[in-house]
């Protein structure tokens, strides 16, 4: 986490309390596509797109009941991963490849619409700042956030761990349109 910030000032004390700790990274959460306005929203042209400021790059996504499942995995497993750090995910997406997803689940064409993180922290919202600054970051540093959250090592956590498609079968009626 970047310095200051307080999942870092947090993850700081448990490393100085001498507690036995793992730290979970987790993924975006494909939830948020029913729950926190991160859906398809209808434009003025009457067409659906969903929006970051992610450019090209991929974004790991996950199930948050599979966040649950892979948190029992770690437990499960014992000693093994204490004082180490484990990050999940059900998938590594782009935009335009959850767009194409959503469009298929859905049956009506999802468009995935880049904007620079400038702007999506100007779109006014309750949060759009933090959100825009969390984007950026995951574009500019999108390597290092992917290698970070490991499909494989979720799926050996959590060996029912959904994809994105699986999850929308499951969700799709849910999704507000």
């Amino acid at each position: 986490y970047p310095p200051g910030s307080t999942k870092g000032e947090a993850d700081e004390l448990f490393r100085d309390s001498g507690v036995p700790v793992t730290f979970l990274l987790t993924s975006f959460y494909w939830d948020n596509l029913i729950y926190f306005g991160s859906g398809p929203q209808k434009g003025e042209d009457g067409s659906y797109a969903i929006v970051f400021p992610l450019g090209d790059k991929k974004l790991p996504g996950i199930a948050a009941a599979d966040i649950g499942r892979c948190a029992l995995g770690i437990f499960k497993a014992g000693d093994t991963y204490i004082g180490k750090t484990v990050g999940i995910a059900g998938e590594h997406l782009s935009g335009a490849e959850m767009a194409q997803q959503l469009t298929d689940a859905l049956g009506i064409e999802i468009r995935y619409n880049d904007v620079p993180p400038d702007i999506y922290r100007g779109l006014g919202f309750d949060g759009a700042e933090d959100l825009g600054n969390m984007y950026q970051f995951k574009r500019d540093f999108n390597d290092d956030f992917c290698k970070a959250r490991d499909v494989r090592l979720a799926r050996k956590l959590n060996p029912a761990l959904q994809t994105f498609s699986d999850w929308l079968q499951e969700h799709k009626s849910k999704i507000p349109l």
